[in-house]
């Protein structure tokens, strides 16, 4: 338990975490405020609002909880500050455990958070197209969920590489660079288990086409948060098994 109040403690009092969230809480009010504006004056086919979001989460704000969940390792790494994380934790694995503890919740509300503020600021401009609260409860979960999966498959990630630029490439490329080299090749329905898409999926509910590329995934919500989990937990692995055999 001391290990994550310290955790916890030195995530909220370093800055990049503020200008991390408040950033992309921001992308999240452009886009969504853009796109609504652009179907109120007939420029774009309009969506509903829930569909928005799901938009501005994929093409936007999560690349901020990407930069937010690598930096929570990453800067310890620079700035070498990891050898006294080491050194009051020699248990590598519960500094994992303890740094996963606290993008969880952290990750999961602040995905909750944009999907009700990218909701509220497109519903009143997009004309005839409502999202009931299902819908919007739907998209909440499901945004909340992969925030907080695509935190933890950055952390292991960060912890393995030590690298803040090389994790934020690493991920880009496996969220939007593969699946779209994947999918030009013909390789469509390898599309929807790849992170980003499995997350997208888990965002819209059952029969509903998905926002980015149209078509309708070939599962239902929550085997998309079941794919993103099992990305995490791969990450996690790998950055485990890296922290322990080199920083043994």
């Amino acid at each position: 338990m001391n290990t994550i109040s310290s955790e916890w403690t030195k995530f909220w009092s370093v800055r990049s975490t503020w200008w991390c969230l408040i950033s992309g809480l921001v992308l999240m009010l452009a886009y969504s405020g853009a796109l609504g504006l652009a179907a109120n004056s007939g420029v774009e086919r309009s969506m509903a609002p829930h569909a928005v979001v799901t938009g501005a989460a994929f093409y936007l704000t999560q690349f901020a909880v990407v930069a937010l969940a690598t930096l929570f390792i990453t800067s310890e790494y620079a700035s070498g500050s990891i050898r006294s994380t080491l050194q009051w934790v020699p248990t590598r694995n519960r500094v994992l455990a303890a740094k996963s503890a606290v993008l969880l919740p952290v990750l999961f509300g602040y995905g909750v958070l944009n999907t009700l503020a990218g909701v509220a600021i497109s519903a009143p401009l997009i004309p005839g197209r409502n999202s009931s609260v299902g819908e919007v409860l739907a998209t909440s979960a499901g945004m909340g969920g992969y925030f907080a999966l695509l935190g933890l498959l950055c952390l292991g990630l960060g912890t393995a590489l030590r690298s803040t630029a090389g994790t934020i490439v690493t991920v880009f490329v496996l969220l939007v660079m593969i699946p779209m080299f994947a999918g030009s090749l013909g390789g469509e329905d390898l599309v929807n288990y790849f992170p980003g898409f499995a997350g997208v999926n888990a965002m819209v509910t059952s029969g509903e086409p998905n926002p980015i590329f149209g078509g309708v995934a070939p599962y239902a919500p929550w085997v998309g948060i079941a794919l993103c989990t099992a990305w995490a937990a791969a990450g996690l692995a790998t950055g485990s098994t890296v922290l322990r055999r080199r920083d043994a």
